[in-house]
């Protein structure tokens, strides 16, 4: 979930606990934790509901900054033949462990190993062959450039190779960046044991 202006402001800020949505399907789920551009975020429920009877007075109309269901029918985008969902949610504040992974630099012989073991699972099910050390070895040498033209260089399709790319990094051996990606301190130690 993507969240603008004071919207944004107001997740980070945890005043903000609804949002409405126009999908096609539901696009989260319950109990799950989301990173999203205003921090993390817990979803507490979704459900499916009738925006025809969204009332001005709903508390959940509140808790997404909206001043009435007038300004909710607004701002939903997306096809109008889609469900409308409301998303109930809270921030989380403690950290991202995806994050504490990553600055990881001091790796321990238990740690190299479950590294290697990932690794050779994720060559081992992959039909282009092993791709995981010469996708790192990329991405260290040229930081900051287009997916599309990582994945051209190594001869592959841009979606599946970024999908590649999200297992490296829950491993906390990259960052996905603006444009692009870099190693993490963890990936560049990693990278530095095969050497």
């Amino acid at each position: 979930m993507l969240f603008a202006g004071r919207d944004k402001e107001g997740v980070e800020d945890g005043w903000i606990t609804s949002a409405y949505r126009r999908w096609s399907e539901a696009r989260v789920v319950e109990g799950r934790i989301y990173r999203t551009n205003a921090g993390r975020i817990q979803i507490d429920s979704i459900s499916e509901i009738n925006p025809a009877l969204i009332a001005d007075n709903d508390p959940d109309v509140a808790r997404a900054d909206r001043s009435n269901a007038g300004d909710i029918l607004r701002r939903l985008r997306g096809d109008d033949t889609w469900p409308t969902f409301l998303i109930r949610f809270h921030l989380v504040k403690e950290p991202d462990p995806r994050e504490q992974l990553a600055a990881q630099t001091d790796l321990s012989a238990d740690d190299l190993a479950e590294i290697k073991e990932r690794l050779a699972r994720f060559d081992a099910g992959n039909p282009h062959g092993p791709w995981t050390t010469q996708t790192l070895r990329l991405i260290q040498s040229k930081p900051a450039t287009r997916a599309a033209d990582l994945a051209a260089t190594l001869g592959r399709e841009t979606a599946p190779f970024k999908l590649d790319v999200r297992k490296l990094k829950n491993l906390g051996l990259t960052y996905s960046l603006e444009t692009g990606y870099e190693l993490s301190p963890r990936g560049t130690a990693y990278l530095n044991t095969l050497d």
